[in-house]
């Protein structure tokens, strides 16, 4: 018996299987769709913010000049051309994820937040829907990564030890950052906390300021 465990390798080859996965996916307009879509929007935006400069608060600091507007702008005619492309990007998570056919992500709530500098946005979540999704309209340099932040709590109440300098792989992240860049979209389960860092931009007036449209999409088969 002792012979045999002997033979017992001191390194064993294992194979992994990732499950239960957290889903961010991108989509990113360019060219002349992404001027079509943005110059309408952001002059809307600017317009709207004019005739409403408190708006609501919610994860924005509106002290340190974070402005969150009313929560329809689906609604309104202006924004027509976005909400297609948010139709479009969300029928690819329909597919991808094998939803039932005939169903459809609607959207239900819409809004703009726009971070002068200095402002941020709070971790929080989104209750009520299945996805969240944000849109960039305009991302001066340094005006806030959005950072998503690991849902599985044991990994952030006893994180693991990894090598220093070796890239861990995206499985063992316990959080990941994304750079806002104007046209990039991207859509990520409601309940998956991220927050906003604080916009550093050096530029002056309104071309300092973050300026993103923001939605919640819920399965729909009507």
């Amino acid at each position: 018996m002792s012979d045999t465990l002997n033979k017992i390798p001191s390194e064993i080859t294992t194979t992994v299987s990732n499950y239960f996965p957290t889903q961010i996916f991108s989509y990113q307009l360019e060219g002349d769709v992404l001027e079509a879509v943005n110059v309408p929007v952001r002059e809307a935006l600017y317009a709207e913010r004019e005739r409403d400069s408190v708006g609501i608060q919610r994860s924005n600091f509106r002290a340190l000049g974070g402005w969150h507007s009313h929560n329809n702008l689906h609604k309104e005619d202006v924004y027509a051309p976005l909400v297609k492309v948010i139709k479009g990007a969300s029928a690819s998570v329909c597919e991808q994820n094998g939803y039932v056919e005939g169903s459809r992500l609607k959207i239900g709530t819409m809004w703009s937040v726009i971070n002068s500098p200095g402002s941020s946005n709070r971790a929080h979540i989104h209750p009520g829907c299945l996805w969240s999704g944000v849109y960039y309209v305009q991302a001066p340099e340094n005006s806030g990564n959005i950072e998503f932040t690991d849902p599985r709590t044991v990994n952030l109440m006893q994180p693991a030890k990894f090598k220093k300098n070796v890239k861990r792989p995206k499985s063992c992240w316990t959080k990941v950052n994304f750079t806002p860049k104007v046209g990039r979209m991207l859509i990520f389960p409601s309940w998956l906390y991220h927050s906003v860092a604080p916009n550093l931009s050096q530029e002056t007036g309104e071309g300092g300021e973050r300026v993103i449209i923001s939605f919640n999409l819920n399965q729909s088969t009507k």
